[in-house]
């Protein structure tokens, strides 16, 4: 059954196109896709490996800025996505050995350290990154040669890859690599007893994560065509934290519903509400307040305590005055 629904909710995706008459919100559905790749990447260290990171949009920042240099450069889409990919994956390495020589708050700290260095980088350094004109790029691939320029083919070419993704992240939540992850965030000390290096399985858990912070990046430069250094700044990365915050860490479609909330509200309702920052924190305070696990569990939680309210109880025995004589 529940493979079942994953297959009619990609249907019902794949479908939005159809009808959805507005190429603005065909869109906007594209952002919630690839924000909930770069959210679900955020995951697996916030939610598996217990790594609150405020430094991701670096890693994001550099992919899409790495693409926009390359296909400016004059390089084909092929050579740009594996350059900018194989780029945002040595810098993830650095990130790691930095970051991971602490935990808890000291982690965060690195990590927000290491975000601004990448702002600084992408704001001062004009003759890579054009400071804040920022790089505007020409044109969308032309994979397997169906043009990506219309937004419902770009829209259907962000639906597969966010497929992979969800895919990828279910794969790696069931293997044993996955359950090791989650044995650090839980009991790091029991793990190294047990003969884990806990150091090398969330290093590794950082360049996964980051494999697909870059593949977000990526995608952001051709919706966009054009990226500049608000895409790395530090309220961009607080930005997909609470996604993965409010939707529910450590599942897979927590991060997705927290991508889809903070889109539309940044999208949809600030053209109706101008204090649209006001009702996004409040939308999160009433999260934390009510479900502070996160919608998905929460509303799983919910589902679940309305249902047994609803179940009918067996009724009490009646015991006679003979029985009780008897007794």
């Amino acid at each position: 059954m529940r493979r079942l629904g994953l297959a009619a909710a990609f249907v019902v995706l794949a479908a939005v196109p159809f009808f959805v008459s507005s190429t603005y919100y065909v869109n906007v559905a594209s952002q919630i896709l690839l924000y909930a790749i770069f959210a679900l990447g955020v995951n697996v260290l916030v939610g598996y490996a217990g790594l609150v990171t405020l430094g991701h949009a670096g890693l994001f920042g550099i992919a899409a800025y790495t693409a926009a240099r390359m296909l400016n450069d004059g390089h084909g889409h092929l050579s740009v996505v594996t350059g900018a990919v194989t780029l945002t994956l040595v810098a993830a390495v650095v990130f790691a050995v930095l970051a991971l020589r602490g935990t808890g708050l000291g982690f965060v700290m690195i990590t927000v350290a290491l975000g601004q260095i990448v702002w600084g980088v992408a704001y001062r350094w004009l003759s890579i990154t054009n400071g804040d004109n920022g790089i505007t790029i020409k044109g969308r691939p032309s994979p397997f040669g169906l043009s990506l320029a219309s937004p419902a083919a770009f829209y259907w070419a962000t639906l597969v890859v966010f497929a992979a993704a969800l895919v990828t992240m279910a794969v790696f939540v069931a293997s044993p690599f996955g359950a090791s992850l989650r044995g650090t965030r839980d009991q790091p000390r029991r793990m190294n007893a047990l003969g884990y290096h806990v150091w090398m399985i969330r290093f590794l858990a950082i360049l996964f994560s980051a494999f697909w912070s870059g593949v977000a990046g990526i995608l952001y430069l051709y919706y966009n065509q054009f990226v500049s250094p608000h895409a790395v700044a530090l309220t961009a990365s607080a930005e997909a934290l609470l996604m993965v915050i409010s939707g529910g860490t450590g599942t897979l479609l927590g991060p997705v519903v927290g991508a889809a909330l903070v889109v539309i509200v940044k999208n949809v309702a600030s053209a109706y509400i101008e204090r649209w920052n006001f009702v996004l924190g409040a939308i999160f305070v009433a999260i934390v307040v009510c479900m502070p696990e996160g919608l998905v569990p929460g509303t799983v939680r919910l589902t679940r305590w309305v249902a047994a309210s609803l179940r009918p109880r067996p009724a009490a025995r009646v015991v006679s005055p003979g029985e009780e004589g008897g007794r």
